[in-house]
């Protein structure tokens, strides 16, 4: 099983401890100067356990419970209340990710809400919040970078389409590498960069013929010719 990433704030809970233990040595050779910093570096140390137990954490969780709620509405097509909420208990993907950005669950949740935006028609919006999303991730993050390629082609924003469907092509993913790519071939295509276009168009035909982008792939390179 894949180890699972550190959140940021575990990361940063030990960068500070790691400071601890280096400054512990230089402690001990400047014990009498610097018997006021030791005091110092302990408040901070257990200031960031007590940070992580009762604030961090929670916080988390929290996040992640909402996200489940507004998920709810997501999986019925139900774009205005999944992004939004509803009177009741839900506040929508939106209010996640502005309000927890700093956790995984907010980054999550900007994914969604730049999904939401592009199904309402709101493509500068769904740019807006695809771009807040990352992952070191083999099949949602290059899903989410097509999708703003997508945003950004409805924008008829090209440069920065093809930009983005590259990016999702470098995955090197068997279903969304060969997509991105004819997305890409087509983009250039539009921008009057016929080398690209075939360049894309050939790197689906040699990298990826068993997908159903290379069945008439030759077309599209003659095309390009």
């Amino acid at each position: 099983m894949a180890k699972k990433k550190q959140t940021v704030e575990d990361q940063n809970l030990e960068n500070v401890q790691e400071a601890l233990n280096t400054t512990s040595v230089w402690i001990e050779k400047n014990q009498n100067k610097l018997t006021w910093a030791v005091t110092i570096i302990v408040v901070l140390v257990v200031g960031a356990l007590a940070l992580n137990t009762y604030v961090i954490k929670p916080k988390a969780v929290e996040a992640s419970n909402e996200n489940a709620k507004a998920v709810a509405y997501f999986m019925q097509g139900d774009w205005e209340k999944a992004l939004n909420g509803d009177d009741a208990e839900c506040i929508g993907f939106q209010a996640v990710a502005d309000e927890y950005k700093c956790y995984q669950a907010g980054k999550l949740a900007a994914l969604y809400t730049g999904v939401c935006y592009y199904q309402m028609g709101q493509f500068e919006d769904a740019a807006a919040y695809l771009n807040k999303f990352s992952a070191d991730d083999l099949t949602i993050e290059p899903a989410a970078l097509q999708l703003l390629g997508d945003a950004y082609v409805q924008m008829e924003d090209f440069a920065k389409a093809v930009k983005a469907f590259e990016a999702a092509a470098k995955s090197g993913n068997e279903l969304i590498a060969p997509m991105s790519l004819k997305k890409a071939g087509l983009v250039y295509l539009e921008l009057g960069d016929k080398a690209a276009a075939k360049k894309a168009f050939e790197t689906i035909k040699t990298d990826y013929p068993a997908s159903t982008e290379a069945q008439n792939i030759e077309a599209y390179i003659a095309i390009a010719e």
